[in-house]
Protein backbone atom coordinates (compact mmCIF):
# COMPACT_ATOMS: atom_id res chain seq x y z
CA UNK A 1 0.00 0.00 0.00
CA UNK A 2 1.14 3.69 -1.04
CA UNK A 3 1.10 6.23 1.70
CA UNK A 4 2.11 9.69 1.44
CA UNK A 5 2.66 12.36 3.56
CA UNK A 6 1.16 15.89 3.69
CA UNK A 7 3.03 18.38 4.93
CA UNK A 8 1.60 19.49 8.95
CA UNK A 9 -0.24 22.74 7.17
CA UNK A 10 -1.56 21.09 4.58
CA UNK A 11 -3.24 17.89 6.56
CA UNK A 12 -4.89 20.26 8.98
CA UNK A 13 -6.05 22.05 6.46
CA UNK A 14 -7.96 18.67 5.02
CA UNK A 15 -9.08 18.02 8.27
CA UNK A 16 -10.75 20.99 8.98
CA UNK A 17 -12.42 21.34 5.28
CA UNK A 18 -11.98 19.04 3.33
CA UNK A 19 -15.74 18.08 2.96
CA UNK A 20 -15.95 21.59 1.54
CA UNK A 21 -13.33 21.50 -0.64
CA UNK A 22 -15.18 18.63 -2.04
CA UNK A 23 -18.08 19.89 -2.66
CA UNK A 24 -16.50 22.64 -4.10
CA UNK A 25 -14.85 20.07 -6.79
CA UNK A 26 -17.54 18.76 -7.47
CA UNK A 27 -19.63 22.02 -8.31
CA UNK A 28 -17.40 23.31 -10.06
CA UNK A 29 -16.90 20.08 -12.00
CA UNK A 30 -20.69 20.11 -12.98
CA UNK A 31 -20.48 23.87 -14.03
CA UNK A 32 -17.70 22.93 -16.61
CA UNK A 33 -20.16 20.12 -18.47
CA UNK A 34 -23.00 22.39 -18.47
CA UNK A 35 -21.12 24.96 -19.98
CA UNK A 36 -19.76 22.46 -22.68
CA UNK A 37 -23.48 21.29 -23.47
CA UNK A 38 -24.53 24.70 -23.98
CA UNK A 39 -21.52 25.70 -25.89
CA UNK A 40 -22.00 22.60 -27.79
CA UNK A 41 -25.62 22.91 -28.31
CA UNK A 42 -25.05 26.47 -29.67
CA UNK A 43 -22.55 25.56 -32.13
CA UNK A 44 -24.92 23.31 -33.51
CA UNK A 45 -28.26 26.02 -34.06
CA UNK A 46 -25.82 28.66 -35.68
CA UNK A 47 -24.58 26.04 -38.07
CA UNK A 48 -27.76 24.95 -39.60
CA UNK A 49 -28.63 26.82 -42.56
CA UNK A 50 -31.60 28.58 -42.79
CA UNK A 51 -34.66 27.66 -44.70
CA UNK A 52 -36.85 30.49 -47.09
CA UNK A 53 -39.53 29.58 -44.79
CA UNK A 54 -37.97 31.09 -41.40
CA UNK A 55 -36.87 34.10 -43.37
CA UNK A 56 -40.04 34.71 -44.64
CA UNK A 57 -41.07 34.06 -40.61
CA UNK A 58 -38.23 36.37 -39.62
CA UNK A 59 -38.97 39.00 -42.08
CA UNK A 60 -42.89 39.25 -41.06
CA UNK A 61 -41.85 39.88 -37.48
CA UNK A 62 -39.76 42.49 -38.11
CA UNK A 63 -42.81 44.29 -40.16
CA UNK A 64 -45.28 43.41 -37.06
CA UNK A 65 -42.18 44.80 -34.70
CA UNK A 66 -42.28 47.93 -36.79
CA UNK A 67 -45.55 48.62 -37.44
CA UNK A 68 -46.10 48.43 -33.83
CA UNK A 69 -43.27 50.72 -33.23
CA UNK A 70 -45.29 53.25 -35.50
CA UNK A 71 -48.20 53.14 -33.41
CA UNK A 72 -46.58 54.01 -30.26
CA UNK A 73 -44.56 56.86 -31.64
CA UNK A 74 -47.95 58.41 -32.91
CA UNK A 75 -49.25 57.55 -29.78
CA UNK A 76 -46.46 59.12 -27.73
CA UNK A 77 -46.62 62.22 -30.19
CA UNK A 78 -50.35 62.67 -29.82
CA UNK A 79 -50.18 62.68 -26.03
CA UNK A 80 -47.03 65.51 -26.19
CA UNK A 81 -49.12 67.47 -28.40
CA UNK A 82 -52.12 67.00 -25.80
CA UNK A 83 -49.64 67.69 -23.11
CA UNK A 84 -47.85 70.44 -24.83
CA UNK A 85 -51.98 72.46 -25.52
CA UNK A 86 -52.44 71.91 -21.91
CA UNK A 87 -49.63 73.57 -20.47
CA UNK A 88 -50.09 76.11 -22.95
CA UNK A 89 -53.99 76.70 -21.37
CA UNK A 90 -52.68 76.84 -17.74
CA UNK A 91 -49.73 79.74 -18.88
CA UNK A 92 -52.47 82.15 -20.67
CA UNK A 93 -54.77 81.36 -17.31
CA UNK A 94 -51.57 82.19 -14.98
CA UNK A 95 -51.43 85.47 -17.45
CA UNK A 96 -54.91 86.65 -17.14
CA UNK A 97 -54.98 86.00 -13.57
CA UNK A 98 -51.64 87.94 -13.21
CA UNK A 99 -53.08 90.99 -15.45
CA UNK A 100 -56.39 91.23 -13.42
CA UNK A 101 -54.51 90.84 -9.54
CA UNK A 102 -51.93 93.63 -11.02
CA UNK A 103 -54.78 96.09 -12.17
CA UNK A 104 -56.48 95.58 -8.62
CA UNK A 105 -54.40 95.94 -5.99
CA UNK A 106 -52.57 99.45 -5.95
CA UNK A 107 -48.76 99.27 -4.89
CA UNK A 108 -47.80 100.59 -1.28
CA UNK A 109 -45.59 103.43 -0.98
CA UNK A 110 -42.01 102.28 0.70
CA UNK A 111 -41.86 103.23 4.60
CA UNK A 112 -37.91 104.10 6.09
CA UNK A 113 -37.47 101.33 8.38
CA UNK A 114 -34.49 102.32 10.86
CA UNK A 115 -32.09 99.41 11.77
CA UNK A 116 -32.34 97.90 14.75
CA UNK A 117 -28.74 98.62 15.90
CA UNK A 118 -25.52 100.77 14.58
CA UNK A 119 -23.22 99.97 12.16
CA UNK A 120 -20.43 100.53 14.23
CA UNK A 121 -21.92 97.47 16.25
CA UNK A 122 -19.14 94.68 16.32
CA UNK A 123 -19.95 91.51 18.89
CA UNK A 124 -16.55 90.41 18.63
CA UNK A 125 -14.61 93.57 19.59
CA UNK A 126 -17.05 94.16 22.47
CA UNK A 127 -17.25 97.92 21.32
CA UNK A 128 -20.46 100.04 20.69
CA UNK A 129 -23.69 97.06 21.55
CA UNK A 130 -25.01 99.97 24.10
CA UNK A 131 -25.57 99.17 27.50
CA UNK A 132 -26.46 95.49 27.57
CA UNK A 133 -24.05 92.83 28.33
CA UNK A 134 -23.91 88.81 29.02
CA UNK A 135 -22.46 87.55 31.81
CA UNK A 136 -22.45 83.70 32.74
CA UNK A 137 -24.44 82.37 35.22
CA UNK A 138 -23.46 81.27 38.69
CA UNK A 139 -21.32 78.26 38.88
CA UNK A 140 -22.12 75.93 41.58
CA UNK A 141 -25.69 73.93 43.23
CA UNK A 142 -29.07 75.94 43.15
CA UNK A 143 -29.99 77.23 45.95
CA UNK A 144 -33.60 76.76 46.87
CA UNK A 145 -34.94 74.21 49.24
Amino acid sequence: MMCFLLPPAAGELLSQYGWYLLAVTVLVYLLIQHLKKRRSSQSCQSSAPQTPQDAALVAKRQEAMEAARRKMQEQLDASAAIYKEKQKQKQQQKQMNQEASSSTTMLKPKTDKKPLRSTDYSPLSGQGGGTCSWRPGRRGPSSGG
